[in-house]
């Protein structure tokens, strides 16, 4: 790595990020079925219809996962819980079995020295919520608090940091009007109350942390650096919509109480009645913000098509697996940006960033140079923002495992550490060595 950890501030916070159904293994411990499973059980929805059912047997082996991190030097460890894990059926009884296992994992991150850093939710709804229209439906924000209080009454007086929701523009836009994630809608109605109600049920589960006596509460978002195809004035209106859709709709809700124009333009005839009438429940205070960032997206003007009227393009840079170029710049532009525009002085944390690649053990090694220059270039672009005042106090990155990719099975691998899913041997990369190194300096 060409920084170092005292290249830092000295309360830097360096970690790596996982998520429950990537990882677990959701056939163990009682956990009850979710959208992802049936989607995964649909043909066409997912590469060679793979599924979570296995995935790295985390649920087994979490303490030599922990054993990892703890070797690599991190200081935290960001992962998700389980809503199906933790209430199969969504609502009612929990599964004891569930929370014991949280309660498992908490300990020993805790005797690892590991920070815990929780995300409520990372995508996997119950069944039988998703059968009453899940995030359709504004009756999830209720559910959504319950089960707060069900797993952080049980964890939370242990957690450094909690998140409610993962990457709000996934859970809304991509699983309901792009239809590439679970539950697979192209519904523009169906989106717009999903966006909506994503933001009522953050807010809910903020207010139920609060009444747990609970802090350090933050919203993770994920961002894409959008760029207009051509210098004309319809792709930068086109990339301006982009932006709304995919970077502002949320934030400016949280901070702001208010949708983008851009965005209103499309959705306001879909939002539920009275929508207006949510922002004081979403804009709860938080203590911290997130940014997940990969890559940006060149955008054109598609005038002859249905709102948003866009299409998306790929440039000339160098790209990873997913076929995401890589722009490290946009990284640095965000945290400026959330931090001018919305935040002020609240801590900015890198809650994920981090490339798949075409990684093989060979000769018990596995040599990911490409992964070394891409965490190299966003640290750089990082401590560029740092450098100018802007409060960034952490960064983790995505993946401390290679884990089921949702939609594209197991084929991409954004892990530090190689997973064989047949032996589901865990074999350390040149990008952990490299990191390793570069914290303990």
């Amino acid at each position: 790595m060409k920084f170092k950890r005292s290249d830092f501030p000295r309360d830097f916070m360096f970690g790596a990020a996982t998520s429950s159904y990537q990882i677990e293994g959701h056939s163990f411990g009682g956990a009850g079925p979710t959208h992802w499973d049936s989607f995964a059980a649909t043909p066409g929805n997912v590469v060679r219809a793979e599924h979570g059912a296995i995935a790295c047997d985390h649920y087994h082996r979490f303490e030599e996962d922990l054993d990892l991190m703890k070797a690599a030097g991190f200081d935290a460890y960001r992962f998700s819980t389980s809503w199906a894990r933790i209430m199969p059926e969504g609502r009612g009884t929990p599964n004891p079995e569930g929370l014991d296992f949280y309660d498992r994992l908490t300990d020993a991150m805790l005797e690892r020295g590991l920070k815990p850093c929780a995300t409520l939710y990372h995508w996997e709804l119950p069944s039988a919520l998703a059968d009453m229209g899940g995030w359709r439906n504004e009756d999830i924000a209720k559910w959504f608090g319950d089960f707060t209080e069900v797993i952080m009454g049980r964890i939370g007086d242990r957690m450094h940091s909690v998140a409610p929701i993962n990457e709000p523009w996934c859970v809304g836009w991509l699983s309901h009007f792009i239809g590439a994630h679970a539950p697979g809608l192209r519904d523009i109605r169906a989106t717009a109350r999903a966006m909506h109600h994503v933001l009522t049920a953050h807010g809910t589960a903020i207010q139920v942390m609060r009444g747990l006596g609970m802090e350090n509460l933050g919203g993770v978002f994920n961002m894409e650096w959008p760029i207009p195809q051509s210098g004309s004035e319809e792709d930068y209106r086109a990339a301006q919509t982009y932006d709304g859709i995919y970077n502002r709709f949320f934030v400016e809700g949280i901070f702001n109480r208010r949708y983008p124009d851009t965005v209103l333009e499309g959705l306001e005839p879909y939002l539920p009645l009275g929508w207006q009438d949510d922002f004081d429940l979403i804009a709860q205070p938080i203590d911290w913000v997130g940014l997940n960032y990969y890559t940006c997206k060149r955008i054109a003007a598609a005038p002859d098509t249905p709102w948003p009227h866009l299409s998306e393009h790929v440039g000339g840079l160098p790209r990873t697996q997913m076929g995401w170029e890589i722009y490290p710049q946009g990284l640095g532009d965000f945290v400026r940006r959330m931090h001018r525009e919305y935040t002020g002085d609240l801590p900015i944390y890198i809650t994920e960033n981090g490339m798949a690649n075409n990684d093989h053990v060979v000769g018990g090694e596995v040599n990911d140079t490409n992964r070394i220059a891409y965490l190299d270039d966003h640290l750089a672009s990082v401590r560029e923002a740092i450098d100018e005042g802007a409060p960034v106090r952490g960064y983790f990155c995505w993946s401390l495992l290679d884990n089921y990719e949702w939609s594209l099975g197991y084929e991409k691998r954004f892990g530090l550490v190689h997973v064989d899913f047949e032996s589901l041997k865990r074999t350390p990369k040149a990008s952990y060595d490299a990191l390793r190194l570069a914290l303990s300096q």
